[in-house]
């Protein structure tokens, strides 16, 4: 069955090494952006019941339980076989965490980042570890045990010492699911663009090197499966059962239709992506701009994000034959049965393997 993706991009500070289309607005924008998405929802026509909903952004933990009622009221299927609802980690409370158990939520993210000190401060991340022990706590008591928390390889400052703690903590809190990433360095960061333009504001000298952000990956993977979380994606791992279902949709390609400011649907055939101009949104609506989606290429380019792989078919040999058996022989795929996937070092080059199928 399909899921449902809801945006809101509003959050309380602009991190660094964020690439979303999120950000700081006026609390009137905030009033004008809820009216547009309930309209946005009310006019969807259900010829389906999801089973997912996934709230992102932007901090949408910073919704008042009123509007983020409203909100789900208005999607069908609710208890849903999963909700989330992404969080800033340091401040949680047990009436919010209740709330959000009122809503129908029973899965929170938190974008903790990093449990280092240095880290934090050189990002201008408010939270410390023992807040985020006590937001885990909150959760767990009210009810919501489905927890996943962000980590990010190659933040300036970032020591092996550091990250090292940041996976120790992990083992003390156990959070079911861990996403772990390395940094995006792009021009829609204001830390990517500082560090492509040669410049030193935001830590971007403190950047580690490729290498070194390649080498903090390597180890979080070995420490997570070695401590009871599997990858079953690139940069995800959990406990047996505890997989992102929502996630899971975009990498098999089932539909989903989205919501909000930056949203994207799919319905098997078709993409449709909302305005990621927040202030637009706000005063015009969604616009939407729809492309027919690549379907054997896509399969490829998210299947492959899978540990399980992809089935490779008699009838892709024409366009991805040639493509399949180099990256075989270059060891960046393997073969098991009819099935392909990335081998450990293919992960670690996944954007060149990714190429060969756009």
């Amino acid at each position: 069955m399909p899921g449902v993706y809801i945006s809101w991009p509003f959050c309380p500070q602009k991190c660094t090494y964020c690439n979303f289309a999120s950000g700081v607005f006026p609390a009137e924008l905030q009033a004008r952006y809820l009216e547009r998405l309930i309209e946005e929802l009310r006019g969807h026509e259900w010829q389906w019941t999801p089973e997912t909903v996934y709230l992102g952004g932007g901090t949408p933990g910073s919704m008042p339980e009123e509007a983020l009622e409203r909100v789900l009221s208005l999607v069908p299927g609710r208890p849903w076989k999963e909700a989330t609802l992404e969080a800033a980690p340091g401040a949680i409370t047990a009436a919010e965490a209740k709330a959000w158990m009122r809503c129908g939520i029973g899965r929170v993210s938190l974008g903790v980042q990093s449990f280092a000190e240095e880290e934090l401060r050189r990002t201008g991340r408010r939270h410390t570890a023992e807040g985020v022990e006590r937001d885990v706590r909150a959760l767990r008591e009210a009810g919501i045990g489905n927890i996943n928390i962000d980590l990010i390889a190659g933040l300036p400052a970032q020591t092996e010492a550091g990250w090292r703690k940041s996976l120790e903590w992990l083992r003390r809190l156990e959070p079911p699911h861990v996403s772990v990433y390395m940094l995006e360095i792009d021009e829609d960061s204001r830390l990517g663009r500082e560090i492509l333009s040669g410049g030193g504001r935001f830590g971007a000298a403190a950047v580690p090197p490729e290498d070194r952000i390649a080498d903090f990956y390597e180890m979080a993977v070995d420490f997570l499966e070695n401590h009871g979380w599997r990858r079953y994606e690139i940069s995800n791992f959990a406990r047996p059962g505890f997989e992102s279902r929502h996630n899971l949709k975009y990498w098999r390609l089932e539909p989903y239709a989205g919501f909000g400011a930056d949203a994207h649907s799919f319905d098997g055939v078709w993409r449709a992506a909302n305005t990621d101009d927040v202030r637009a949104y706000a005063e015009r609506g969604p616009m939407p701009e729809r492309t027919q989606a690549d379907l054997a290429g896509e399969r490829y380019l998210t299947g492959l994000r899978l540990m399980e792989g992809v089935e490779f078919r008699e009838e892709d040999e024409a366009r991805f034959g040639a493509a399949v058996r180099r990256f075989l022989d270059l060891g960046l795929l393997e073969r098991h049965g009819p099935r392909i996937r990335l081998t450990r070092r293919g992960v670690m080059l996944s954007n060149e393997v990714f190429e060969a199928f756009l």
